[in-house]
Formats: C-alpha cells, sequence, structure tokens
C-alpha cells in the first residue's frame, strides 16, 4: 500500500457567495459536515466574506490575498459551493478565483451549487471552463440543488429529503478523495511548474 494513501486530504471548501442573506452559509456549512462525516478529509472553509479581500487586483499583494495564496497552496483539493446568478456565479467567486494562480494547478475541484429550477449548474459549467483554464482537475459529478429552499431547513441547516444529496455528494467526495491522491503523488514526484 503506498505509505500516503492514508494521509487525510486537505480540502478547501470554498463559499461562492457573499450576498446579504445569502443561503450559501447554510448549504457550505451542510457540504463541510458531509465531508468530515465521510471521512479522510481536513476541511477548512474559505469565505469571502471573512477574508478582507481587496475591492479590486492590486500590484502587490497585501496580507489578505497571501493568506489566501497559503490556504490555497495547502489545499489537495477544492469543493466550491455555489449559487447562479443570472446563468452564471457570482463575482466575489470569480475575484476570489482570479486572484491566485498556480495554487489551483494539478488538484481537483469539485461542486455543490444551488439556486432556482436549474439548481445552479450552469454556473458549474462556466466554473468547469476557468479550472480548466487554471489547470485544475474539475470532477464530472456535483451535487445540485435546484429551488433550494425546499431543500433545506433554514432553521437546522438541515436537509429536508437528505438521501438524493448524499448520495450525489458521497459520489463526489470519493472522486475528489481518488483525484487529491493521485495528483499529490504526482506533484511530489515531479511539480506540475516543471512540466513543461
Amino acid at each position: 500500500m503506498n505509505e500516503h494513501a492514508l494521509e487525510p486530504i486537505r480540502l478547501a471548501v470554498i463559499y461562492g457567495s457573499t450576498r446579504e442573506g445569502r443561503i450559501c452559509d447554510t448549504v457550505a456549512s451542510w457540504a463541510a459536515r458531509s465531508a468530515r462525516a465521510w471521512g479522510g478529509f481536513e476541511v477548512d472553509a474559505i469565505d469571502p466574506l471573512e477574508l478582507d479581500l481587496p475591492t479590486r487586483h492590486e500590484h502587490e499583494d497585501g496580507p489578505a490575498l497571501r493568506a489566501l495564496q497559503q490556504r490555497l497552496s495547502d489545499a489537495d483539493a477544492f469543493l466550491v459551493v455555489t449559487p447562479e446568478y443570472n446563468h452564471s456565479y457570482p463575482a466575489a467567486l470569480k475575484f476570489l478565483i482570479d486572484a491566485v494562480y498556480e495554487q489551483w494547478q494539478a488538484k481537483p475541484v469539485g461542486f455543490v451549487s444551488y439556486g432556482g429550477i436549474a439548481g445552479g449548474l450552469r454556473a458549474v459549467e462556466h466554473l468547469r471552463q476557468v479550472f480548466a483554464e487554471l489547470h485544475a482537475v474539475g470532477i464530472r459529478d456535483a451535487v445540485g440543488m435546484p429551488n433550494v429552499w425546499e431543500w433545506m431547513d433554514e432553521d437546522t441547516g438541515e436537509l429536508r429529503a437528505p438521501k438524493a444529496a448524499e448520495r450525489s455528494m458521497a459520489r463526489v467526495l470519493a472522486r475528489l478523495r481518488w483525484w487529491a491522491e493521485a495528483l499529490r503523488q504526482a506533484r511530489r514526484v515531479r511539480p506540475y511548474q516543471e512540466v513543461a
């Protein structure tokens, strides 16, 4: 057995919304709890509201951006929790993604989306293209929550009918773990930045 196979996967759960009154808190908390319960993940919840990021891209990185870069660098995998705004994903998430580059490379990205009738899937389709450009590996499977207000109990943060979402989440986590282990080992053998 590979000596690193039992190492925990450092999973960054990234909040995609900063909107006041957002349901992202509830969905992302559920996603983080699911990863912890599934086992084998150390979860770092990254919420743009708590990061004090600049409002524009600056010539030199400030302390908040350097701290974000370090957290993303430490991660083996990412789980992006995003709503769908006007057929795409929120500007705060785009800023967070674009604020770094190498930290995304050669790492897997999974998605949990929510929204109206499409369940955030159009946001995920746009994100897949963005992460491919950043040399990240998008997981094909995702968790989608159409009409999310019908899925979640806002008071408890629990799913009202959990079986379908839990089944989808288990698949996403299993594949995230597989890719994270494979890519972590590959980065140890040869850093991705050395690949010409």
